[in-house]
Parts: structure tokens; C-alpha cells; sequence
């Protein structure tokens, strides 16, 4: 104890200069490294808060400048400095690690030009993430107004400081995260910016968090971090970098005024054109008409025709007329009394001729000579004796009537009316 207070009170502020090696962060978030030279070496040692509040994140190979206090490890039975504050070596430091971090990003494909999208021509909706107070904000906005309004998301962070960079990779990550159709509308472009200033105060921007959410981001992002001749890592990860914050805006959106004309001349253009076009498509329609025929050599032909079937129309009827009156005259001539009346007796003579062949061929001509006819009980007509006597019963039709009888007994029924009248004058109907 005697030595880790000599130690103390003798080193009790001291400031060392060296190269970081075996940098890591413990669980508990204390973080143990070595500082070394050419010559020597010491342990070293920075308190979780400490740690916390550093303005970069230390890496084995870079040059730093702790200050702090001398201590003794009796653990290890060695001495360590116990760091209080951090701080790069020099602007060359600062640049060396930048260099450092910028290839070893680059060689992972972030700053590919073949992952740079092309920016929306009009974006409705820009996010900007940025520190809400300052000129940055206010000249976005103006430039905005002035060139063409649109709706504008400002998402506040630190631009510098502790947690800076934690807070930018957040700001562009939650605009990416916001759904379609939301309360709050998903911006079309991102702009990330800040007003110049050191390396130092740009250190933020060339953090590995916020290069990577710069480069991850779905949304097309312009990246506006100081002015034009400082560079960071978040310009080579953002798909267009803009030498100031107020050229991000010129490049987010058009002149409204330039669009106006513009739509204006392209209006003219179009009419112009349809003018001409039609102009031109009335020069044709009257060089066609010059080389057709008059209309008067159009129509003559069809005139002519219709002069001649005009004359020829007459002179059809009457001859049709005439072969009607032919054909009539030769009808009435077949259609007079004496014809008709000698077509008439030849007629009747045929008709007598059938009728007497008619009664001579009626089955009861025969009963005149004294002849029978014999039938069933069905009115079928007998001719052999043995269908006679399978009958049983038997009607005999003689001219007079017909008279019932029967085969072996069979009763005998009462004669009925004749059934042959003989002929009158008139000529009779046949039964």
C-alpha cells in the first residue's frame, strides 16, 4: 500500500503519448489497452464512464495522448495509468485513421458506384436528419421554399459530441423503418447534414455506424456534411454527396418555375406540331382532289345508263302487256259453255260406264239370280263347309233379308231388314 500511494501522489497527473495495441472492451464496459513507443510499454486503463464519453472509438495502431494518473495492479505486480481523458495525436493521427477506416469499408463494397442510386426527379416527402437549431436547418428549408415546396420530416440529433454518431445511425435507420401509409409519411429522400467545422467535429459522420446506415438505406440519401472541402466517410457511403447543406437541397429538388416553363414550351411545341401536321394533312387531302376526275365525268356514265333504261322501261311494259293479253285471250277461249258443256257430257258417260262395272261387281248381284250368301257371327263370309260348321252359328243373306241359323242345334235368331235395295232412277250409292 505504501508503493500504490507513492506511486499516486508522485504520478498523480501525467500525460503519455503512444501507439493503442491490444485495445478491448470488457463485459462490465471498462476497456484495458497498451500504450507503446519504440522503446517501452504501458498498460492503461479507462473507466466505464470514461470509456463512455470518448469523442471516437480508439483502435489498435492509432497515436494517442492520455492524460491521467499512475496506479499499481498488485494483482499482476505492475504499474498501469489509469486514463481520464483520450486524445488523438494530431490532426495526422486523425487522418490515419480515417484512411485506415475508409479502406478497410471500401473493401467490403460500400463505397461501390454500382450500389449509388439515381435520386427521385420530385420527391414529396424529404427527411432530414440534422441538428434542429442552426443556419443548416434554416437554409434547407429556404432553399426548399424557394425552388420547389414540398413536405418536409426534420428528425433532431447531435451532429457532435458523445452518442452523436449512435443518434444519426438511429435518425436513418427510423426513416427507412417507417411503413407506407403511415401517420408519418415514409420520406422518398434523405438528406444528412451538418454545418463545416474540424476534423474533429466531423468525427461523428466517419464513424462506422453511421457509414453502414447510410450505406444499408433503402431510401436514396444525400449526404451534405460541411462544406465543400471537407470529406467524410458518410459521403463516400450516401448515394450523392453535396458540397454544403444548401446544395443538397438544389439537388433534391427542381426549380418549380424551370418546370413551369418548361411544361409551357413543351405545350407550344405540341401545338406547333398539330398544327403543322394538320396543315400538312390538308396540303395531301387537296393535292389527292387535284388528281381525281371531276365529278361531272364521275356521274356521266351512271346518268347515261339511267337515260337508257329510262327509255327502255316503256317499251318492256307494252310487250310484257302485250304477252298477257295473248295468254289471256287463249285462256277464255278454252273456258267457253259449249266446251265446257261437251267436257262435261264425255265425263258423265265415263262416270255411268264405272257405275254400271260398279253393280255388276257388287257381292249382292248374285242374290237377284236366287243365290245365298252365308257369314259368321262376325260378318265374315263363308265359302267351304267346314268353316261353315266351325261357326256353329250362320246368318243366310238372301235379296229379299237374311235369315239366322245355326249348325247342330244352335237357336235360331229373327230375320233382319234387307241389306240390298235394288237401284232406282237416281243413280244409287254404293253400300
Amino acid at each position: 500500500m505504501r508503493l500504490k500511494r507513492m506511486v499516486e501522489d508522485a504520478f498523480g497527473y501525467v500525460r503519455v503519448r503512444g501507439e493503442i495495441s491490444g485495445w478491448k472492451r470488457a463485459a462490465s464496459g471498462h476497456c484495458y489497452l497498451c500504450l507503446k513507443d519504440d522503446k517501452s510499454v504501458i498498460d492503461g486503463v479507462l473507466w466505464k464512464a470514461t470509456a463512455a464519453a470518448l469523442p471516437f472509438r480508439p483502435e489498435d495502431g492509432i497515436e494517442v495522448v492520455a492524460t491521467g494518473k499512475l496506479t499499481t495492479f498488485p494483482g499482476r505486480s505492475r504499474y498501469q495509468i489509469v486514463v481520464e481523458r483520450l486524445e488523438l495525436a494530431g490532426q495526422g493521427a486523425l487522418m490515419a485513421l480515417l484512411d485506415k477506416r475508409r479502406r478497410a469499408l471500401a473493401a467490403e463494397g460500400l463505397f461501390d458506384a454500382g450500389r449509388k442510386r439515381k435520386l427521385p426527379f420530385q420527391p414529396r416527402v424529404i427527411g432530414v436528419v440534422t441538428s434542429p437549431t442552426g443556419a443548416v436547418i434554416r437554409d434547407i428549408l429556404h432553399r426548399l421554399a424557394d425552388r420547389c415546396p414540398c413536405h418536409v420530416i426534420v428528425w433532431p440529433v447531435p451532429v457532435q459530441g458523445e452518442g452523436a454518431a449512435a443518434q444519426i445511425a438511429a435518425a436513418v435507420r427510423g426513416f427507412n423503418a417507417l411503413p407506407a401509409g403511415a401517420a408519418v409519411a415514409r420520406p422518398d429522400l434523405l438528406i444528412v447534414a451538418r454545418g463545416g467545422g474540424s476534423i474533429e467535429d466531423l468525427w461523428a459522420f466517419n464513424e462506422e455506424e453511421v457509414v453502414r446506415a447510410v450505406a444499408a438505406s433503402d431510401i436514396p440519401t444525400i449526404s451534405a456534411v460541411g462544406h465543400e472541402t471537407d470529406t467524410t466517410l458518410c459521403d463516400f457511403a450516401a448515394d450523392v454527396r453535396a458540397p454544403t447543406p444548401t446544395a443538397a437541397a438544389e439537388m433534391a429538388v427542381p426549380v418549380r418555375g424551370d418546370l413551369v416553363g418548361q411544361l409551357r414550351e413543351i405545350g407550344f411545341r405540341i401545338e406547333r406540331c398539330a398544327r403543322r401536321a394538320l396543315e400538312r394533312a390538308g396540303e395531301q387531302l387537296e393535292a389527292s382532289l387535284r388528281r381525281w376526275p371531276e365529278r361531272e365525268a364521275l356521274l356521266a356514265p351512271q346518268r347515261q345508263r339511267l337515260d337508257d333504261l329510262a327509255d327502255r322501261l316503256p317499251r318492256g311494259l307494252r310487250t310484257e302487256l302485250s304477252h298477257a293479253r295473248a295468254a289471256l285471250g287463249q285462256a277464255a277461249g278454252a273456258l267457253r259453255p259449249g266446251l265446257l258443256k261437251a267436257t262435261h257430257a264425255r265425263a258423265r258417260e265415263r262416270l255411268d260406264a264405272l257405275w254400271r262395272v260398279a253393280e255388276l261387281a257388287h257381292p249382292n248381284r248374285p242374290l237377284e239370280r236366287g243365290y245365298a250368301r252365308v257369314e259368321d257371327g262376325d260378318g265374315k263370309t263363308l265359302i267351304s263347309a267346314a268353316s261353315a260348321r266351325a261357326a256353329g252359328r250362320l246368318k243366310l243373306i238372301f235379296r229379299d233379308g237374311d235369315v239366322a241359323a245355326e249348325v247342330a242345334g244352335t237357336p235360331v235368331e229373327r230375320p233382319r231388314r234387307p241389306s240390298y235395295v235394288k237401284p232406282t232412277g237416281e243413280q244409287p250409292k254404293l253400300l
